[in-house]
């Protein structure tokens, strides 16, 4: 699969394991990785942060292999889910940081057209997650609301 704005193909990734079986040296139950989950959503990290503290700290490569669902579907469950998926936050953020840039360097003709990508994936994402009801109907991307936000 190619990449969305460029003529590269980008095969070049880590691989997951094939196994849905749990690795057999994690030593949590399930239960007791649910509360972890929950003990840092509650201190602010975002999901892929926690499940890069699981795996780093206590050896949990996959969450879905040892609980059966993810970080994310965790957290909905217990109530503690953002409002905007983590994804679209990050193309948002990306975009403010752009806009920022370019209010500085109005000539910077390559990352006015790298601004203009990036809105494009916003849209594309924030459609998808219009349609399968994560985020309002009503939610629209706009540079300006984007600045105060």
């Amino acid at each position: 699969m190619g990449r969305l704005h460029s003529h590269r193909h980008g095969k070049s990734h880590s691989i997951r394991p094939v196994t849905p079986s749990a690795p057999t040296w994690v030593k949590q139950s399930p239960d007791e990785i649910g509360e972890l989950i929950v003990k840092y959503a509650k201190e602010g990290l975002r999901p892929s942060e926690i499940g890069v503290k699981l795996r780093d700290q206590y050896a949990i490569p996959l969450t879905r292999q040892i609980v059966k669902k993810s970080v994310v579907r965790i957290l909905e469950e217990k109530g503690i889910n953002p409002d905007m998926p983590e994804d679209l936050n990050n193309l948002v953020t990306k975009a403010l940081g752009l806009q920022k840039h370019l209010r500085a360097n109005k000539s910077d003709r390559r990352n006015v057209r790298s601004l203009e990508l990036l809105e494009a994936k916003v849209h594309r994402l924030s459609s998808y997650y219009k349609q399968i009801g994560r985020i309002p109907k009503t939610w629209k991307y706009k540079a300006v609301i984007a600045q105060l936000e």
